[in-house]
């Protein structure tokens, strides 16, 4: 297929009307979000085809959706040609929440450091618990790390424990989510990560509808012991930002 004939088709298509209008609108949305989604998930970008191949569109689409993108600073188009994420991403992370996530970050920071392990800002989304902050500590040069949008699923690992600790007791819920809503906090080892240590704390928000906590993820026990009173305390600072 041609470039002019993709653009006639996806003319042709944008032409209809009622349900079939709603759902070429619907698909170019979705196609759109995803290009983004890869996009942001690339710290060295992606070029055009790159897009194409995991959209499965053709590359004059792929390469329409990225313009649409760039026009809103969502990515940006670099030396190189390759595509990364832009500008306005920072504004809809800061939208985030109510601002949650940029209030905490410098908290993040500061315990990071102070326990030598990785510290992130975790989540719920339905039924995933999905990392919205993540800092590494700077004074230790070995530590283990997941990136921003890593998911996985409430019910598992310290954070998803703390999460789901978060809502009403259920009937089929696990032993570990009771005991982490007796306790205040959830301590798991190789749930999520093998090898990895996980601290979890749930925060108690002014908004209710927020299931978040603060999760800690180290290789060594002797640190995840012994910062369940730090997390504590960073939990309880952080909801009262929020």
């Amino acid at each position: 297929m041609s470039d002019n004939q993709a653009g006639a088709d996806d003319r042709k298509a944008g032409r209809g009307s009622g349900a079939a209008g709603k759902a070429v609108g619907s698909q170019t949305l979705a196609r759109g979000l995803l290009a983004l989604e890869l996009v942001a998930a690339q710290p060295q970008g992606l070029a055009v085809q790159d897009v194409a191949q995991r959209l499965g569109v053709h590359r004059t689409i792929a390469y329409r959706i990225l313009v649409t993108l760039a026009e809103r600073h969502l990515v940006v188009r670099a030396a190189d040609g390759r595509y990364r994420a832009g500008s306005g991403t920072v504004t809809l992370a800061r939208g985030y929440a109510a601002g949650v996530r940029e209030a905490a970050l410098p908290v993040l920071r500061r315990t990071a450091d102070e326990l030598g392990a990785t510290v992130a800002l975790i989540s719920a989304e339905g039924d995933e618990a999905v990392a919205v902050a993540v800092v590494e500590p700077w004074s230790v040069d070995y530590h283990l790390s997941y990136r921003v949008g890593s998911r996985h699923p409430v019910g598992t690992g310290a954070a998803g424990l703390a999460l789901a600790a978060l809502r009403a007791p259920a009937e089929d819920e696990s032993p570990e989510v009771a005991q982490a809503r007796e306790q205040g906090y959830a301590q798991t080892f190789g749930q999520v990560e093998p090898g990895a240590y996980g601290v979890a704390v749930p925060l108690r928000m002014a908004d209710p509808a927020l299931h978040m906590c603060v999760n800690l993820i180290t290789s060594r026990e002797d640190v995840a012991r012994g910062s369940i009173a730090a997390m504590r305390a960073v939990a309880e600072e952080i909801s009262a930002l929020g």
